[in-house]
């Protein structure tokens, strides 16, 4: 363990933790925001899919080491690494099982789409980028696992979430 962690509070080191989930949102949205300035939306859309297909890899990676998720766990182990994404210690998200065989995974809350509706913004087109960052973080977890958006920003319709996703066992029935 850092040396500078020890002897701080369990309470701070939680909020820490928030801190630093807050830090990373606030740097990856300003990143986006200044290519989509200087390049426009599309090409902004482009490499923030090329940077998320990336990431989504290595998190998922250091979430299985450090929980000890094995490989190829199916569903429950992506469910569980779904629960340490670093975003999950800001957003509310609810999992809702179809049975053994597959779950639904809704973004009930998320800090990016709430903080544009507070500004009257229109919400972020994140579907695109959401396919490719779901699709490659459960493949890495078990490539068994497959994905589908069931709705995600742009798409529009009144639900009571930001984005769904469905993720199944490949060559079960869904």
């Amino acid at each position: 363990m850092n040396n500078r962690l020890r002897g701080i509070p369990r309470e701070t080191l939680e909020s820490m933790l928030i801190d630093f989930a807050k830090n990373w949102l606030a740097h990856d949205g300003l990143w986006f925001q200044a290519i989509e300035q200087e390049c426009g939306m599309e090409t902004a859309i482009k490499l923030d899919t090329k940077t998320w297909e990336q990431f989504t890899k290595i998190e998922a990676k250091r979430i299985m080491e450090r929980h000890k998720i094995p490989p190829n766990g199916g569903l429950p182990a992506l469910k569980k690494a779904l629960g340490f994404r670093l975003y999950a210690f800001l957003n509310e998200q609810v999992f809702v099982d179809e049975g053994e065989d597959s779950f639904i995974f809704k973004m009930v809350d998320c800090r990016v789409q709430s903080a544009r509706r507070r500004k009257n913004l229109s919400l972020f087109p994140c579907k695109l980028v959401g396919i490719v960052e779901y699709a490659e973080f459960a493949r890495v977890i078990d490539p068994r696992i497959k994905v589908e958006c069931i709705a995600c920003p742009p798409d529009s319709g009144d639900r009571d979430y930001y984005c769904g996703w469905k993720f199944w066992m490949q060559g079960k029935i869904i």
